[in-house]
This record gives C-alpha cells, structure tokens and sequence, in this order.
C-alpha cells in the first residue's frame, strides 16, 4: 500500500510540476482536490493511494464515434499524417483505440490492460464497469481496448480515441457502456456519419443514441456531427438530396440546430470528373476540415472548463451524495442496535424475574431479607456473576452492531450504483462500525465543521477558477496583453487553496 501511495504521490508532483508553467488554475485545480481527498481519507472514503485527481483524464480529450464504415480511421490517419488506423470498407476495428504521442518514429500498439491498469488515461479501471454489466467480460479488456503510440505534432498535448463502429441495435451492452464513459469524459467528440447510406432513416435506433441522447446533456456544444465521405455523392444528379436527406433524419432525431459539417478525405477521394463540382466539392470540404481542426486544436481550453467542472461536480456530490448517504446508514444502523440492545436487555429482565419468582416458590424463598442470601447461594460469588455479566453484555452488543450493519448493507449498496457518490461508502460504512469505533456520536468519523468548511472553500474555490479561465481567455475590458497578465497573476495566486505545506496528492501527467 504505501509504495503504490508513494508511486501515486509522484505522478502527482510530476502533474504539478508540469501544469505550474502550463495552466496555474489548473495547478490550483489539483491543490483543490487535494483538500477534498484529505476529507476523504480521514472519513475513509479513499484509500491513502487513492485520489478523486486520477478519476479524471488531465489531457485534453477528443472522441471520434461514428457509424460502421463512417470513414472515422481514414480521418484521423489523414489529421495525424500517419497511417495508423486501419481503414476499408468493411469493419476492421471493434476495439476503442487510445492514441497518445509518443517521440519514437515506430508506433507501438498496446493490449488494453494497459489503459484498465493506469490512472494517467481515460479507460483506468474500465474492467469493473464492463463487469458490472456484462459479467466475466471484464477479464476480456484486451478486446475491447488498445493503445498505440504514434509521433505526429498534432497529437501534442492532447489524447485522440478512435472508436469502432456504431449500431445501437447490435451493440454489446459492455461496449455502450464504454462508449458513454468515453462521451462523459471527452472535452470534444466528432460523431461521423457515411454519406454513401442510402437510407439514413433505416438508422433511427442509431440516430437516437448518436444525437437525441446527446443534445439533451448540458455539454452538448461539445458535439460535431459530421457527414462523411460526401465524394460518393458527387456522381448524383442532385447531391443536394444526400445532404438533406441526411439532414432530415437527424433533425427528426432532434438535432434542429448547430452546425452540421460534410467532408471527405482528400486521400481517398473518389474522382469528381465535373471541374466546376470538384472545385465546389473541395471548397466546402477544405472550410469544414479547417473547422473541424481549428476546434480540435482549441480543445485545450474545454479542458480546463470541464477540469473545474469535474472539480465542482465532485466536492457538490461528495457533500450532496456521499455524506448524506454515510451519515444516513450510520444514523440508521445506531438507530437498529440501540432497538435491539433495548429489547434483550428487557427480555433479559424479565427473563430474570420470572427466574426469581419461579426460584423463590420452588425454595421458600423470604423476598424481605433473603436477595443477599440468594447472591451469596451461587458458587462463583457476587464479583464472579458481574464480571461474567459485563462480558456476556459486551459480546452480545457488539454481535448485534455487526448483524445490524450487514442488515443494512444490501439497501445501501443499491443506493449507491443508482447515485454513484465519490469515494467508496460501502467501505466508508464498514470502517465506522467496526467494533472499535464508538457509537454515540452517530456520525460518520471525520466528518465535522472544519471538513464542511474545507469543502466549501473549495466550491468558493471553483468560481474563482472560472473568472480567471475567463480572464485568460476573454477581453471585455479591452485591456492590453501586459495588463492582462498582471491581473491574472494575483488572481491565480488567491484562487488556490492554501495547502502548499502539505504534501501532494495523487494524480499524473500521462504519456
């Protein structure tokens, strides 16, 4: 435990050190997690290696999810410059590919234990979802992910996952589960459709999970959706009628607004004869593509967005969801011991008055002056009986602290997969009850005045965060860079929590 917590701690630094030239806020961001974990760790929430930093990728983050033969690999061969997906007609990938940039001119492929066992990428711990949903799958990682390694200056500083074709009807449960752990996490996603589909309507079930699912969530803006390979409908008499075909589907999906692009790759473009439609074709095609990359090349900025947002979401849900919900069991599981310690220690007292009633008929016994004699008649003597008393007292209320609190674990264990609150409650919960922890206090340990306060100074925190993001990458004042800079720089300064003496926590840079 401890070197993996030391292992965990350096990542950390290492993320520090690298966010404190690149994004202040986002330095402050981790510091700010920091407080949260600490809360947790005393509560028991976390585990000392164990940090809610490494639940979130740091990179910036771009999906691509599509339909089958949508045209998603040649695409992002043809944006990295490098052939390393594979592309063709058919389906040639159904595996969630993870590309990072690598400094090594050979590309390396890697089994997707790779991705389910390192914090530092989006898919750690993957094989515990896919189990939950599809039991015994989730030994089967490598069949499901990859990662390769591939040397293009576009991949610089942010992560590109490729994914396999998309059909709601035919998709495995595990599969769409990844692919909404992979939505929630990404700062961009590029949903691509196959121009050459004669019949765009025939995909309703797809459509609804691709774009009715997805304009209804708060960060829909960060949804491109992309008709591809339009060179296939350059030899129609009216290729106009694709495109709104097309457009008509996904409208009746939902999709009424926003901006709706069609490409085609220039390395695999089909041969447009007409030089009029050819220009025409390829003019669209270059302004949608120029678009398209310069969004890709901004995603820096969503990043830092849905970092502080992660941030927000997780001190909101630690105090919204996973306290009330320890502090409700335990209040629950005293409630459940005192009741049943109350009604043996009744039935016990009855019991041992009808024993002495029944003890003094059968012996004659004088009630007056005959309770000393009645003590003093037992062979083990008065201290004896006390002492046996206390013990047999103490084992039966720890017996029913134990049966209580695994009474209560089955109700509370489905409230946590329908919540799913930050940190693991079930431990938490098993840790407060524990034999040697007292139960008088009704309340979770750890858990006070001065954790609300800390994690209140976070959210307070979270604004401020905002204001300097929007500081840094807005002007209403119309002030010059200079002057922009100076006025950053305090604020970043008192944005962040004052924990600099403490040491940091778990979080890393990735590849």
């Amino acid at each position: 435990m401890t070197s993996t917590a030391d292992a965990l701690q350096q990542r950390l630094a290492e993320l520090e050190s690298h966010l404190e030239q690149e994004n202040p806020v986002l330095l402050s961001a981790v510091q700010s997690f920091r407080v949260i974990d600490r809360v947790a760790y005393r509560m028991g929430l976390l585990e000392p290696n164990q940090s809610f930093a490494t639940q979130i990728p740091w990179w910036p983050l771009i999906s691509i999810l599509g339909t089958f033969s949508a045209g998603k690999s040649t695409f992002v061969n043809y944006y990295l410059g490098h052939k390393l997906q594979r592309s063709g007609n058919q389906a040639v990938d159904d595996r969630f590919t993870v590309i990072v940039y690598s400094p090594e001119t050979v590309s390396h492929t890697l089994p997707g234990v790779s991705l389910d066992s390192d914090p530092r990428f989006p898919f750690f711990r993957m094989s515990h979802s896919i189990e939950e949903v599809a039991g015994g799958e989730g030994s089967r990682i490598d069949a499901y992910l990859q990662l390769k390694t591939c040397r293009s200056d576009r991949l610089r500083g942010k992560i590109l996952i490729d994914s396999p074709g998309f059909d709601a009807d035919a998709q495995r449960t595990a599969v769409l589960r990844i692919t909404d752990h992979m939505i929630d996490l990404s700062d961009l996603v590029l949903v691509f459709f196959d121009a050459r589909h004669p019949e765009p309507g025939a995909m309703r079930d797809t459509l609804k999970h691709l774009v009715a699912d997805t304009i209804k969530r708060s960060d829909s803006g960060k949804f491109l959706y992309i008709l591809n390979q339009l060179d296939s409908a350059a030899g129609e008499d009216n290729p106009e009628d694709v495109v709104a075909a097309w457009l008509r589907a996904i409208g009746e999906a939902g999709l009424t607004a926003g901006r709706f692009y069609t490409i085609y790759s220039p390395d695999a473009a089909i041969q447009i004869p007409d030089e009029h439609r050819r220009k025409r074709f390829e003019k669209k095609r270059d302004e949608d593509l120029g678009d398209i990359y310069q969004r890709m090349e901004q995603v820096e900025v969503e990043r830092a967005y849905r970092i502080v947002a992660a941030l927000r979401k997780s001190a909101s849900d630690f105090t919204r969801n996973s306290v009330p919900l320890l502090q409700s069991a335990m209040r629950r599981w005293r409630r459940r011991t005192l009741a049943t310690d109350s009604l043996l220690l009744i039935a016990a007292v009855g019991g041992f008055m009808t024993w002495s009633l029944q003890a003094g008929q059968w012996h004659g016994f004088d009630y007056e002056a005959g309770w000393l004699d009645l003590i003093k008649s037992i062979p083990w003597g008065l201290h004896s009986l006390e002492g046996s008393l206390v013990v047999l007292a103490l084992a039966i209320h720890f017996g029913v602290r134990h049966l209580a609190a695994l009474s209560l674990k089955p109700g509370l264990r489905k409230q946590v997969e329908h919540l799913h609150p930050p940190g693991d409650v079930m431990t938490a919960f098993e840790r407060n009850t524990c034999f040697w922890r007292p139960m008088i206090l009704g309340r979770p340990f750890g858990w006070g005045r001065r954790a609300r306060a800390e994690i209140d100074e976070v959210l307070q925190g979270c604004e401020s965060y905002i204001q300097t993001l929007n500081e840094r990458f807005t002007n209403p004042k119309g002030l010059s860079e200079g002057e922009r800079a100076s006025a950053r720089a305090p604020e970043a300064v008192s944005a962040a929590p004052q924990t600099a003496h403490e040491s940091p926590l778990p979080t890393s840079e990735p590849v």
